[in-house]
């Protein structure tokens, strides 16, 4: 049965059950649009590194829960944010907007939430997983939001976070993939921020057969900052593709985005990070990093950092490194008495340690420690 032809039929089951009219002729026009361009495919300029054949072979059981979406129909800004995605970048983002129930969690005005807000999304074996999560953290608030991908067996999660980050709020993210070795795993993560605001986002990737993230963030107004940054560790056969936007579209905006990748066997990684600077935006300040770590001689990373600079007032950099454990560093931990593996696994796990710090939640900082050390086949004792 044609891939199509599948979605379609789940499709037909799906819509006669969304109440909402607008939100009916959205994902009308999202499933019109990927029927017609189908998944990207390598010809594809932003997807030249990136098959996605899995998803075109695989006969996917389509869960779409509408009866866990919390999207009022009069909620204005919740359809403002729906109306601005861009779901003809490609078909994954068509069928998350086809397909996925709308769920909202707002912030209200000054509010701060004491604990975090976990999100688990992990499919079901052989399931197609849609979700799509509203976040609207209003004037003068702060939360922190972790969404977790868990799978156990093969399965196809395509999810999407929109977060609405209000004047001089504040959102700490964590996303933490962990998927199933056989999944596949899609990702797209847009944020707009406001005067005054503050977003900080760590994204870790473990799992996946094949996982791509896309993250998108937007300067709406001046005296924003955001910090983006991300880990990918990669056994064999695994392929993680991250594709990011920060478009500093105001003046007086900070962005620092350090991404490092650790890849072993025969993997592949993909960093293709856009920083816009636009005409007006001055006094912009926007620092780029991806390294990358290659323990075979098997691994392999396509690392392309950008910059598109439309202001001369500006402080920005980028810079990307592809290497192997450094022979001098290895030899100092040698001589002072460590075995090979172990001094390996301390250098391998120090590479890492600077984003893992970051998760700024102990429990899942002390799980994600142990997932790190887990697939380095590691421990870091004497």
């Amino acid at each position: 049965m044609a891939k199509e032809t599948v979605y379609d039929a789940a499709f037909r089951e799906m819509i006669s059950r969304e109440e909402i009219p607008w939100l009916r002729k959205l994902r009308e026009e999202a499933f019109a649009h990927f029927l017609v361009s189908g998944f990207p495919n390598p010809k594809n300029e932003e997807w030249k590194y990136t098959n996605v054949a899995l998803a075109v072979a695989g006969d996917w059981s389509v869960v779409s829960d509408l009866q866990g979406q919390s999207l009022k129909a009069d909620d204005e800004v919740s359809q403002g944010l729906l109306k601005q995605f861009d779901f003809k970048r490609n078909g994954f983002a068509a069928l998350n907007l086809a397909f996925a129930p709308i769920s909202v969690l707002r912030i209200t005005k000054e509010t701060k939430v004491a604990e975090p807000i976990i999100f688990d999304f992990s499919a079901g074996v052989n399931e197609a997983n849609f979700q799509h999560l509203l976040i609207i953290a209003e004037a003068g608030s702060k939360t922190t939001i972790i969404e977790t991908f868990e799978s156990i067996a093969r399965s196809f999660t395509n999810a999407t976070i929109q977060i609405l980050v209000g004047d001089n709020a504040h959102v700490t993210h964590y996303r933490l993939q962990k998927e199933s070795v056989e999944a596949l795993h899609i990702g797209i993560t847009e944020v707009q921020l406001g005067r005054g605001s503050f977003y900080d986002s760590t994204n870790i990737n473990l799992g996946g057969a094949l996982s791509r993230h896309d993250a998108h963030l937007k300067f709406n107004a001046e005296g924003a900052e955001a910090y983006v940054d991300g880990l990918y560790l990669l056994g064999d056969g695994q392929h993680h593709d991250t594709h990011s936007t920060i478009d500093h579209a105001v003046p007086n905006c900070v962005s620092h985005q350090n991404y490092k990748g650790i890849l072993d066997g025969k993997s592949r990684g993909v960093f293709n990070g856009k920083v816009f600077v636009r005409e007006n935006a001055s006094g912009t300040d926007a620092q780029q990093s991806n390294k990358n770590l290659l323990l075979s001689n098997d691994a392999r990373v396509d690392t392309k950092p950008q910059l598109e600079i439309f202001n001369d007032d500006v402080k920005c950099s980028h810079g990307a490194t592809v290497g192997q454990l450094e022979e001098e560093e290895l030899f100092y931990l040698l001589s002072r008495g460590l075995n090979e593996s172990l001094a390996r696994n301390l250098l391998t796990y120090g590479f890492a340690e600077e984003i893992v710090n970051k998760i700024g939640v102990e429990s899942i900082k002390k799980d994600l420690d142990d997932a790190v050390l887990n697939r380095l086949h590691a421990n870091l004792e004497m």
